[in-house]
């Protein structure tokens, strides 16, 4: 018998309410859970003082509370990591970009940040029996990066099915920042429908925020906005148990007066929420140099690649 409450077991969500919240990509209770009441009353249509007494009923289903450390061990033995096409970076990353994890990546134009996101797309997919975890990517393009014809080449030259790599990519453009807010909601269709999802892509995380909220003036409204989007994405990942990796741009810090100025856009907010950072540049004789820039449980270090046919990888072609 399955007891897992429903949207229907909360006080105040009627059918009219819980039409809203599907239609916002939202069907679990845990979701719920995790909601502030502003944010529920908006997309149920119910009032304030109704959403909050939904979401401490939420809670209380849910048990949110405190767990062991045994049983908090067992959840962080579900984690899995996802091949980078490099061994170097793999080590750096301590097994790869993992799940219930997001993975930033930032530099200059040509740095290989969508190579990496292309790699990854292919390498998620990869069958079990061939050391990788059979799962489905989802590629949120805010750039116009996303290329079919590189992610056949790199499941082809990795003699993988690129049919059945290229199916395996649910591919979305995003127009705006409320569009690409509006993806990551529709990604628990998804998974609803059944796909097994294991990797979700963001190219690039911050473009269309830049564009919508222009200077100073708007700065505030950027970053609440940007910390929501970042935040719902980091929910989902640890609620179904799948990576996140997002590009970022870079700009020059003018203050900077000795080393590197380049410095990731999204400051503070994007620097506190992402769990693994990589800074990408360009190195000699046509390498590349990955730069670990903050993780919670490795070292800072660095790992020299390169990109090539099967997309990122320890040789040159």
């Amino acid at each position: 018998m399955n007891n897992k409450p429903k949207l229907s077991d909360l006080p105040g969500i009627g059918p009219a309410s819980i039409e809203k919240l599907e239609k916002a990509g939202i069907y679990e209770v845990m979701s719920v859970a995790t909601m502030v009441p502003s944010t529920l009353s908006e997309t149920s249509g119910i009032s304030v003082s109704t959403a909050r007494k939904a979401i401490l009923a939420a809670q209380e289903m849910c048990d949110l509370g405190f767990v062991s450390g045994n049983k908090f061990e067992d959840d962080m033995n579900t984690i899995f990591g996802i091949s980078t096409g490099s061994k170097e970076i793999d080590n750096l990353l301590g097994g790869g970009v993992k799940s219930r994890a997001m993975t930033e990546a930032h530099g200059q134009f040509g740095s290989s940040k969508s190579q990496l996101g292309f790699t990854l797309a292919v390498n998620v997919q990869i069958p079990k029996e061939k050391g990788g975890v059979e799962k489905e990517c989802v590629f949120i393009d805010a750039e116009g990066t996303f290329s079919p014809s590189r992610i056949r080449e790199i499941a082809r030259e990795r003699g993988l099915d690129e049919e059945k790599i290229i199916s395996g990519i649910h591919v979305a453009r995003a127009f705006n920042s409320d569009h690409q807010m509006l993806l990551v909601d529709k990604i628990t269709d998804l998974i609803k429908e059944g796909h097994d999802i294991g990797l979700v892509i963001v190219d690039s995380l911050t473009t269309h925020f830049r564009v919508d909220f222009q200077g100073r003036g708007q700065l505030a409204d950027r970053q609440q906005k940007l910390n929501r989007h970042m935040h719902d994405l980091i929910n989902l990942a640890y609620e179904h148990n799948f990576a996140v990796y997002v590009t970022n741009q870079v700009m020059a810090n003018p203050a900077q007066l000795f080393g590197d100025p380049t410095t990731a856009i999204g400051g503070n907010i994007v620097g506190h929420t992402a769990t693994y950072r990589l800074y990408l540049r360009r190195a000699k004789q046509g390498s590349r140099l990955a730069k670990l820039i903050d993780s919670p449980d490795m070292p800072d270090g660095e790992a020299v690649y390169y990109v090539g046919k099967r997309g990122i990888q320890d040789e040159i072609d």
